[in-house]
């Protein structure tokens, strides 16, 4: 009879303890559902506006190195060799390239350079920082955040979108830059030509967010000469 009473005391207790681990393992999958839902809609969101910032960031450094290390170093008439006869026509142009090539990869290098410093946070080591402090918060980008997005933006609303905490951006240069001088000859005028220079600069980053990263690729297209050439005019 002891034994019946307690087999019947102890059947109520193992009830409610599955009852608890039931509840508990039912509770954990709705929760983690429920993020990834929300992380599948708002990520990609969120994304779009870091990947813009990420690229704009980018795209200064860019320019900012093409101006300091090609720009301002070499002059048009540096940058081509024009050939003419005894009657002073112009036979041939020719591109300098052994000089651009040194001013192209301190351009590059420089590129990387700085990008890795932001990354890092190492503002102070930066060659362009006080511009970039113009548009960006200095004591952010120590951190190595580049951007902070309002987590309202999601709900595409104006009035939302500065509510919310903001989500840190970072970014993370993968591999190398890649950089190359490529050129463009227009019709000018009568027998001219316009002949176009410009510096092409590709890198690959990894934008990250505290839940999510993307690889993104930017592609910058900076002109650094104009020159026009002028041909004998034909009778």
């Amino acid at each position: 009879m002891n034994q019946i009473k307690l087999k019947r005391k102890i059947k109520p207790k193992l009830n409610k303890i599955s009852l608890l681990i039931i509840s508990i393992g039912l509770i954990i999958i709705s929760v983690f559902l429920a993020f990834n839902y929300i992380n599948r809609k708002i990520s990609p969101i969120l994304m779009n506006y870091a990947s813009l910032e990420s690229q704009k960031l980018s795209s200064i450094i860019i320019n900012k190195a093409v101006s300091k290390h090609i720009t301002e170093k070499i002059s048009t008439d540096e940058l081509f060799t024009v050939t003419t006869n005894s009657n002073g026509e112009i036979k041939a142009i020719d591109f300098n390239t052994m000089l651009v090539n040194k001013f192209l990869t301190e351009t590059t290098n420089s590129v990387q350079i700085n990008l890795r410093n932001i990354e890092k946070g190492n503002i102070d080591a930066l060659e362009f920082s006080d511009s970039l402090m113009v548009d960006y918060d200095k004591k952010a980008l120590e951190k190595g955040i580049i951007y902070e997005v309002n987590s309202g933006v999601v709900f595409n609303n104006a009035l939302l979108a500065n509510l919310g905490p903001k989500i840190p951006v970072k970014i993370s240069l993968v591999g190398d830059a890649i950089s190359n001088i490529t050129t463009n000859v227009k019709n000018y005028g009568i027998n001219s030509a316009l002949i176009e220079v410009y510096v092409n600069i590709k890198i690959n980053e990894k934008v990250i967010l505290p839940f999510y990263n993307k690889d993104i690729t930017v592609e910058t297209k900076v002109p650094v000469a104009l020159k026009i050439v002028t041909g004998s005019v034909p009778n």
